[in-house]
């Protein structure tokens, strides 16, 4: 939604495609005004292949990648074909495409249009997928049997990836902690990843300076890379992106407008932000261990809990937790995170360390501490704690004494206050990287050249 009101923004047609499962949910969200679009901006929909639901919640990634690479292909190749047989809107010149949905290259392929590839995740973790098949062939996964997660054995260093290092089986993609090689995400995602870089065009919201040897390694494999992040940072170029647009962002859950009131209430660098992102969920056990974790600090937090946070049919948090921490913990299901992170008050972010998040983290100038869910997550939470030394992470199995005293420790002590100026230097880089001659900046003009065709001022 960001790189589409940049494009529009620059003297683009933009026809925003979202699953019809998506489209409700922004609706519902952001209202019925919202998906009107407006002049050169609409929205349209297409199947998932799915069964219908009305659920306000995430669904089943793996389900999701099998249905949309079966059942997508035909709708949007009849979308792209009712819009050029149209006289409102101009012709389809260019269809640009999520990084997990690769049929929407073979439908431009088979039109005879230009595509490109937006790989919305981090370069690191793309580059993880494309080792899947090298783990394979060195015979290091599918590991024999489930004991492979306590024995060490996600611990074994990986020497040999191009453009990383220190690198452990546990810090690549989820996907490889696998015992067989059927699972749907392990094959979804190392597909895509490789189809992802036989695109002609690969964009990724990424900084050239964060993630400079990978990008680099990624680089020897297809030249026509372009980084343009963070996307929020390259936005303030246009001030009248959102040119009428009643709601920014593509939040698909309600925000909370209050909270920010309730953070000015608080000293500088004072208050813990809890956010797993929009597809992590957990286990009650591990709910009431970082709950209980947050209450003991006696430190004030802000909790965004999605309503499907929790595995299953989820209790309340209980009400001793909920009087331990009145006055000082406050819990709302969604928020707009990246004014939250940049909000003086903020301290620390707990995190999923989903790529977006940890942009968001480091625009915030916030340190971070790290408990990954799943995908490429697992890669972030290594790149943020070993390569970019602003944060720390949580064992998988979480418990409460642990997060207290990492709260603590990056609230309160000496590594925290290291790591938040550690993390400034990032955040002036990026505004470097998306200001007036920067690469960000320089890398979105380019693709409007090379790909596009078009200048912009």
């Amino acid at each position: 939604m960001q790189l589409s009101k940049l494009l529009l923004c620059t003297g683009f047609h933009v026809t925003f495609v979202n699953t019809e499962f998506n489209h409700k949910r922004l609706v519902k969200s952001l209202g019925e005004d919202f998906v009107k679009g407006q002049p050169g901006f609409q929205f349209e929909t297409i199947p998932d292949g799915l069964l219908p639901s009305d659920k306000d919640a995430t669904q089943s990634i793996a389900a999701l990648c099998d249905s949309t690479s079966k059942h997508c292909f035909v709708p949007l190749k009849e979308l792209v074909e009712k819009l050029n047989a149209s006289h409102e809107v101009p012709m389809v010149s260019s269809i640009m495409y999520d990084g997990l949905m690769g049929f929407a290259g073979n439908v431009a392929r088979e039109l005879n249009i230009a595509e490109q590839q937006f790989w919305t995740a981090s370069a690191c973790g793309l580059m993880g997928y494309l080792q899947f098949d090298e783990l394979v062939k060195r015979g290091i996964i599918p590991f024999q049997d489930e004991s492979f997660s306590g024995d060490g054995s996600l611990d074994k260093n990986l020497d040999w990836i191009s453009g990383m290092k220190n690198m452990r089986i546990r810090d690549l993609p989820s996907f490889v902690r696998t015992t067989t090689l059927d699972e749907t995400n392990f094959i979804c995602f190392g597909s895509e990843a490789k189809t992802c870089m036989r695109s002609s065009s690969i964009i990724i919201n990424t900084v050239e300076e964060l993630e400079n040897e990978v990008l680099n390694a990624l680089m020897a494999i297809n030249p026509k890379i372009y980084n343009i992040g963070p996307l929020q940072l390259l936005g303030r170029h246009f001030p009248d992106k959102d040119r009428g647009f009643k709601a920014s962002g593509s939040n698909l859950w309600k925000n909370d407008l209050e909270c920010m009131k309730w953070l000015d209430e608080w000293e500088p660098s004072s208050v813990i932000y809890v956010n797993y992102g929009s597809i992590a969920v957990m286990s009650e056990h591990h709910l009431k261990e970082f709950a209980w974790g947050l209450a003991n600090s006696n430190l004030p937090f802000l909790w965004i809990k999605r309503p499907d946070l929790v595995m299953g049919d989820s209790t309340p948090l209980p009400q001793d937790f909920l009087d331990e921490v009145k006055g000082r913990g406050y819990i709302t299901s969604w928020c707009a995170q990246d004014e939250v992170l940049s909000h003086p008050s903020i301290g620390v972010f707990l995190t999923h360390c989903g790529w977006n998040s940890t942009l968001e983290g480091i625009c915030g100038g916030v340190p971070m501490i790290g408990w990954p869910f799943f995908a490429e997550q697992q890669t972030n939470c290594r790149y943020i704690c070993t390569n970019w030394g602003i944060g720390m992470d949580v064992k998988d199995d979480v418990k409460r004494e642990e997060v207290t005293t990492l709260v603590k420790e990056m609230i309160m002590g000496e590594k925290g206050k290291k790591m938040r100026q550690q993390c400034l230097e990032w955040k002036k880089k990026a505004i470097e990287a998306t200001s007036l001659g920067g690469s960000s900046y320089n890398d979105f003009h380019r693709l409007l050249k090379e790909v596009y065709h078009q200048d912009a001022l």
